[in-house]
């Protein structure tokens, strides 16, 4: 059997996104083929052996190593596969896309760009001057705030934390103070899907989301942070992806691509993704299928 959406899962919290995707399957006509822990040897025999095939793949089952063979097939088949391994692979090194966005005219905060330890263990005297009080060290492949430091001030701290991922980049950043903007922060998350973007505020603290209106896109200036993503959308080639921009003097990319999208929907988790907005993302994925057929 052809099916026209391969989606490959195994995170229990992906469960209300992968309804929604089931649902704008079912809208547009089209089969879904879901391959879950439960299924999975059974799926990849049917696979490998030309029983079951599929024409799109939207892989959520990164991270288990077990899945691996669906996008291998995927790729090796010619299927429409959203957001490839391969471009997946670039624009998640935050070295890489700095320079990639500042060549494109985008704002990033000053930074500092570091060679892996392994490469270099002793660094040369580092002017810290330009970062100001307090800075921000990054590894360059992190995800999810992983070996992120917050509010360091010392080289002996940029120097230690390149030791936690030592075969990494690192980015020394300057902190970010955004506007306030009718008593809320001016940071945004801004989520991208297939041509359309759907901006959040974002608070940094307690990380939960408020969509921005269609009065504050005209009033505020934040209709900009549209064009700012699909700027980025332009250079990173990904289907789907996040991005944080905060609004100081300019509108700043300050996360630059993440696109292991966390999909809890606020109706099940305080600090998850409006549902209206996981809802179109789905819907645009979907359509992404469709197009395909």
């Amino acid at each position: 059997m052809r099916f026209d959406l391969c989606l490959p899962w195994y995170w229990e919290y992906d469960d209300a996104f992968v309804g929604m995707v089931e649902r704008a399957c079912i809208e547009e006509e089209l089969s879904l083929w879901q391959i879950k822990p439960d299924n999975l040897l059974e799926s990849i025999t049917a696979l490998y052996k030309g029983v079951n095939t599929f024409k799109t793949l939207l892989h959520r089952g990164q991270g288990n190593p077990a899945f691996d063979p669906i996008p291998r097939w995927a790729k090796e088949f010619g299927a429409r596969r959203i957001n490839p391994a391969e471009a997946s692979l670039w624009s998640e090194d935050k070295a890489t896309m700095h320079l990639e966005l500042i060549s494109a005219g985008l704002h990033t905060p000053h930074t500092i760009l570091l060679a892996p330890f392994l490469e270099q263990p002793v660094l040369p005297t580092i002017n810290l001057t330009p970062l100001g009080e307090n800075f921000v060290i990054k590894p360059s492949n992190g995800g999810g705030g992983e070996g992120v430091i917050l509010g360091a001030n010392s080289v002996d701290e940029i120097l230690r934390a390149r030791m936690e991922f030592p075969e990494q980049k690192y980015l020394v950043q300057a902190h970010v103070t955004p506007h306030i903007i009718n008593g809320k922060s001016a940071w945004f998350r801004v989520f991208f899907a297939d041509g359309e973007t759907y901006p959040c505020w974002w608070n940094t603290e307690t990380h939960i989301y408020e969509m921005v209106t269609a009065e504050e896109k005209a009033g505020d200036g934040l209709g900009r942070l549209e064009d700012v993503t699909k700027r980025i959308a332009s250079i990173c080639k990904l289907d789907w992806f996040t991005t944080e921009i905060a609004l100081a003097d300019e509108f700043i990319v300050v996360d630059y691509v993440n696109d292991q999208i966390d999909t809890r929907v606020k109706s099940r988790a305080m600090d998850g993704v409006p549902d209206e907005i996981m809802e179109q993302v789905a819907r645009q994925l979907v359509s992404i299928a469709k197009e395909n057929v």
